[in-house]
Formats: C-alpha cells, structure tokens, sequence
C-alpha cells in the first residue's frame, strides 16, 4: 500500500494540512505518517492546542499519541497505517529523506503561518521542500478546510514535461469523481506558441474523456501565468491548482523557479507539485 506523508510542526497551519492528508488517503487508500523534524532538545506544548490533555504532556511523543488518538477515526483506510516519525535536522533535508526511504506516494505540508512553537515547515521551507522532494509535493495555504476535491486546474505550457502531471491528476480525479480543468497558459501573442498550446491542451482533454473523467479546456493569455492560473482556479472555486516544478533556465518553461515559486507560496488555492520524472 502507497503511503503519503504529512509534514508536521504542530502549528495549526500543519494540522490543518494535516487534515487533508487524511482525506486524500482515505481516497487513495494509503497509509498515512506524520513527519516532524525537530531542532529544539526541550518540548513545548504549542499555543495552537488548548486542550487539558495536551497541555500535560512533556514530550513530541506524546504529543504525537494524542494527534493519532484525536484524529484516528477520521482515517478510514482498511488494513491501513496511520502513525508519526521523529527526525532530526534541517527541515526539507529530512522530509526527502524519509520521503525517498519510505517510496512515498506524495508529501502534504502547510505553507503560510506562525505558531510560535518551531523554526517550521513554512515560508521559504515549503518550497524547499517541493524542489528538493523525490515525490510530487502538495502546499496547503492558511485557511484552505480540507474537504472532498471537486475541480482541479492542470495548467499547460509548450514544454514536454508540463503534459506529465497527467496521470497523478487523473489517479485523483477518478477517486474523487473530481473535474479536471485543462487550462492553456501563454504570454506571448506569437502564433506558432498558441497553436501548438492548443495542440496539447486538446490531446489532454481528449485523453482525459477517454478515461472516464469530466474534463473541461480553456486557454488563457496574459502577463503573468501564475497570476492567471490562480485567477481561473478562483472563477470554476477549484480545489487543485496542478503544476511541473522543472528548474531549467530554458526561456519556453514558464513553469521554472520563479513561476512555481509564486504558485507555492501564494495561491490561496493548493498547489500540487511536480517534478519531471519523480510520480511513480
């Protein structure tokens, strides 16, 4: 059985990624394992949980035994294993180490919020962590309440690698009898650029209906894609923004550094993401 990771600081930004780890293992059918990556020798209880019974607790143990304790029914995988791993270090460094060693489906994190309580998974640690992951990462936003996924936005640009998103968002749309959006992004008036993004953006959606999914297809221009993805998800109220993270400086990848960047760290909306050749 697959099995998804959630980074864990205990802030209420994780938890609530938390949250949606345990949904999307409920319908992928995966094991499920919070990660916390600790710095400090001390244990503090985090302002976030006012309850009595975590107030006494003296150790990440603990804690981590009332986490499961609290939130054990709501993971309904049969046959499946839902427990925590305590590690040691810098925060993205260990999250793909421990997503490498366990072969993990994908790694859900928080990306916006201050608890107080650690050096944490957010700010400029989630998207460390999304570049330097062996699996497709997703970026929950402060605020975004888990529930089931609806639409998903998988924008496309003219690179190769912008089309192998496909399968995971498939595999999820198809579990949560989801829509796929396949949206056709381009800053440039050029012909050549916008006949061959609607090339794609029709085999995708073509490929889509084949295999049972309701898939809609639009395109889009402007002067700033992330700004015009994050636009469109807000319009259909999407559940999933669906983007490549390649790194390559090559001037037709919209979807290098800067862009994914801006995606991660500020859509309200979140963010899966993927690397190039890293879903099973």
């Amino acid at each position: 059985m697959d099995r998804i990771l959630a980074a864990i600081d205990f802030s209420g930004d994780s938890i609530n990624a938390m949250e949606h780890s345990i949904n999307y293992a409920n319908n992928l059918k995966c094991n499920l394992r919070l990660v916390y990556v600790s710095k400090k020798k001390q244990f503090e209880t985090p302002f976030y949980f006012q309850e009595e019974e975590f107030k006494n607790t003296n150790s990440v143990e603990e804690f981590f035994e009332l986490i499961l304790e609290k939130f054990k029914d709501r993971y309904t995988v049969e046959g499946g294993l839902f427990d925590y791993k305590i590690l040691k270090g810098k925060v993205y460094a260990e999250i793909g180490n421990i997503a490498k060693e366990d072969n993990a489906l994908m790694i859900l994190m928080g990306t916006h919020g201050i608890s107080g309580f650690e050096e944490y998974l957010l700010g400029s640690n989630a998207f460390r962590v999304v570049l330097k992951a062996p699996c497709p990462v997703i970026t929950v936003r402060h605020g975004f309440v888990a529930g089931d996924i609806r639409r998903i936005v998988l924008p496309l640009d003219i690179t190769n690698h912008s089309r192998q998103k496909v399968p995971l968002v498939t595999e999820l749309a198809l579990a949560y009898n989801a829509e796929i959006h396949v949206l056709g992004v381009h800053e440039t008036d050029g012909k050549e650029v916008i006949s061959r993004i609607n090339q794609y953006k029709d085999q995708v959606h073509e490929l889509l209906v084949a295999k049972g999914v309701n898939a809609f297809k639009e395109i889009r221009h402007g002067g700033n894609i992330t700004n015009m993805t994050i636009e469109y998800a807000k319009q259909i109220d999407a559940d999933l923004i669906a983007i490549m993270t390649e790194q390559t400086e090559r001037p037709e990848n919209l979807w290098m550094g800067p862009y994914a960047q801006q995606m991660v760290n500020h859509s309200p909306i979140p963010v899966l993401s993927i690397h190039p050749n890293t879903y099973r």
